[in-house]
């Protein structure tokens, strides 16, 4: 299941609405958004995307945050170590291959830990006098 799948199902269900009668609302075939909820299907198209965030009245920070979870919804990734450090490199294809293992504690560690260092990356660096 992906990110985007896990919210729209959470979000169907916390309103009490079945598959069938939110897939014919939206004009898309159940077995479509079953594949969509359940990460067979990736990202949705920008206009989909659209349509369910205004499906469910989503608005601000819940709105951005539908986008955020469909950008990192695609349930193939591919990542390209081309040009960066062998650490890098085995990193990557560590995480490809055992990534199956990991217990639900383990990979939610390993992800807030990436977020904080993205964060602490993305900060601006003052300088000293």
């Amino acid at each position: 299941m992906t990110p985007f799948g896990a919210k729209v199902r959470a979000l169907r269900r916390d309103r009490g609405i079945t598959m069938k009668r939110m897939a014919g609302d939206l004009d898309i075939s159940q077995a479509f958004l079953s594949a969509l909820e359940h990460g067979h299907r990736g990202r949705p198209s920008p206009a989909l995307l659209v349509q369910i965030c205004e499906y469910f009245h989503l608005i601000w920070d819940d709105y951005e945050e539908m986008h955020r979870l469909a950008r990192l919804s695609h349930p193939r990734v591919v990542v390209d170590t081309r040009g960066l450090d062998p650490v890098r490199t085995e990193l990557a294809n560590l995480l490809a291959d055992k990534i199956d293992g990991l217990s639900d504690l383990d990979a939610a560690n390993l992800l807030e830990r990436l977020k904080n260092a993205q964060a602490v990356a993305k900060r601006p660096r003052t300088s000293r006098p």
